[in-house]
């Protein structure tokens, strides 16, 4: 079974800068391609950026330039790097791991005050 825990979600002002974290556990972490999603109230969750198991990365065009998604195998971690955050960032982030069979983490809260 396959355990992914996010953090580093919290308060920021726009313009800020947040670092989330997704900690892998229970599986060989370096064959999964990761990804995060984010869902803001009233609206379907969206792919915000994926990262191969080889390290080819792709992000949504709203994120293009301000989010860079990286993964250090040995630490079974996937990272989210948000600079030049915007209001209508504001969702709860997931992290999802993918091969053969999918999994979710529980999400973390991100809110950027105007």
């Amino acid at each position: 079974q396959v355990q992914l825990v996010e953090s580093g979600g919290g308060l920021v002002q726009a313009g800020g800068s947040l670092r989330l974290s997704c900690a892998a556990s229970g599986t060989i972490f370096s064959i999964y391609a990761m990804e995060w999603y984010r869902q803001a109230p009233g609206k379907q969750r969206e792919l915000v950026a994926h990262i191969s198991s080889g390290g080819s990365t792709n992000y949504a065009d709203s994120v293009k330039g301000r989010f860079t998604i990286s993964r250090d195998n040995a630490k079974n971690t996937v990272y989210l790097q948000m600079n030049s955050l915007k209001p209508e960032d504001t969702a709860v982030y997931s992290c999802y791991a993918g091969y053969l069979k999918g999994y979710w983490g529980q999400g973390t809260q991100v809110t950027v005050s105007s």
